[in-house]
């Protein structure tokens, strides 16, 4: 069921809803809430602050004080970038559907015992880069994404695209202000080790390539490659592979995914890393991927043990009537905030 408010809760207006007055005045909540917030209170005419609006089109639909930018602990940044996708296309609609379908994920997390409420989670407008070409946009991009940081401050940063592309600029913003040297944990079907696609060098199958400088590499999950890239697996340092086939006998290979990845970790993740039977709405779907609990048990893992200093979630491509997808990967981004936050509380 939705994700509804309470009925006295900040916005949403009046108990009474006779004609009374009521005996819960309407609250404003906090004005430094985005534009995504729209339906609150703040973002209404006066006079009409009062009235039962459904939940904002934020993330989990938090409003009030648990979607302002200031006592938030997380920050959603939504990238609908999409120029390089080589099969299917659709990214561009992901972000919307990821923050559209988190309206309807209930509050409580039944394994952390816990609101999901409590983590605060404010949600920015969406990015719209330049149309000139795919090295403008991410050159666009890391510098948007440098300020992201910036501006955010101690705050999470979770970015919701869009193609993999996006992850290249991020990684390399996110880098540029650590100390120590990251470690890229990439989720996905593809290794996108790739120096260049199509004539792209910042593709969405170069993600990886285009971050080597500055990171080392775990892919977890990885079931497509081509002879380029497993030349890169074999002989590039600092770059480690757990293979999808490797996955199944046992949990064994969580323990060797850990051991490869260093501290601090920037982790991305690509939607096609799960089995296409419950994840079709991605642009490159191959089988025989992973399934819900066992990745979510080693990400509570890398959560527990790694400082995570970064996430992104991408290559969603939303597929019209089917809304189970776009479900699985807001309630997907909803656990690793609540694994960032929560898992201690």
């Amino acid at each position: 069921m939705p994700n509804r408010r309470d009925p006295s809760a900040e916005g949403r207006g009046a108990a009474d809803v006779s004609g009374g007055t009521g005996d819960v005045p309407a609250v404003r909540p906090d004005p430094s809430q985005s534009a995504l917030n729209a339906g609150d209170a703040a973002d209404l005419p006066s006079g009409l602050g009062d009235l039962p609006w459904e939940l904002p089109h934020s993330f989990l639909g938090l409003h009030g004080r648990e979607a302002a930018f200031e006592p938030s602990r997380a920050v959603i940044l939504p990238v609908p970038y999409e120029s390089t996708t080589s099969y299917s296309g659709g990214t561009r609609n992901g972000p919307r559907a990821i923050v559209e379908a988190s309206r309807y994920i209930e509050a409580y997390d039944q394994e952390l015992d816990t609101e999901l409420t409590r983590i605060g989670v404010h949600t920015l407008p969406a990015v719209e880069l330049t149309r000139a070409g795919s090295t403008e946009a991410m050159a666009e991009l890391q510098e948007v994404y440098g300020r992201f940081l910036d501006a955010i401050g101690d705050r999470f940063p979770v970015m919701l695209g869009g193609e993999h592309a996006v992850s290249a600029p991020a990684i390399r913003a996110t880098a540029a202000r650590s100390s120590e040297r990251l470690t890229i944990l990439n989720m996905d079907a593809h290794a996108d080790l790739r120096d260049g696609y199509e004539g792209a060098p910042w593709s969405h199958a170069s993600f990886a390539y285009r971050a080597l400088d500055v990171a080392d590499y775990v892919g977890v999950g990885i079931r497509a490659v081509s002879p380029e890239e497993v030349e890169v697996i074999r002989e590039r340092p600092g770059v480690s592979v757990i293979w999808a086939d490797e996955m199944w006998e046992d949990d064994s290979w969580m323990d060797r995914a850990m051991e490869k990845l260093g501290d601090p970790v920037y982790l991305t993740f690509d939607v096609d890393y799960f089995d296409p039977s419950f994840m079709p709405s991605t642009g490159t779907p191959e089988p025989g991927g992973g399934e819900w609990y066992r990745t979510l048990r080693f990400l509570r893992r890398v959560f527990r043990e790694r400082r995570v200093v970064g996430m992104d979630v991408v290559e969603l491509a939303p597929t019209p009537g089917l809304h189970a997808p776009a479900f699985l990967v807001a309630k997907l981004v909803a656990k690793l905030l609540a694994y960032r936050f929560l898992a201690g509380a």
